[in-house]
């Protein structure tokens, strides 16, 4: 599990789970956000479309850098 350190109307981490499943590998990577009141809700809102794009990539790399076909993601 990875906390954010930065300064944020709440608290975030990204989590990663490596499993093997009929002889592949399979990464599940979630992320998670509790936030603090309205101000933490609206930012979560406001960079969703933005972590659609960061964290595909962000496993895709992962991946790519171990050297495997990525399947889905």
């Amino acid at each position: 599990r990875l906390y954010a350190e930065m300064i944020l109307p709440g608290k975030a981490w990204l989590e990663f789970r490596v499993s093997e499943v009929d002889g592949k590998t399979k990464i599940i990577q979630e992320a998670t956000f509790s936030p603090h009141g309205l101000g933490g809700q609206l930012y979560w809102y406001s960079i969703l479309p933005l972590h659609n794009f960061v964290f595909p990539t962000m496993l895709r790399n992962i991946v790519r850098s171990a050297k495997r076909k990525v399947i889905f993601g």
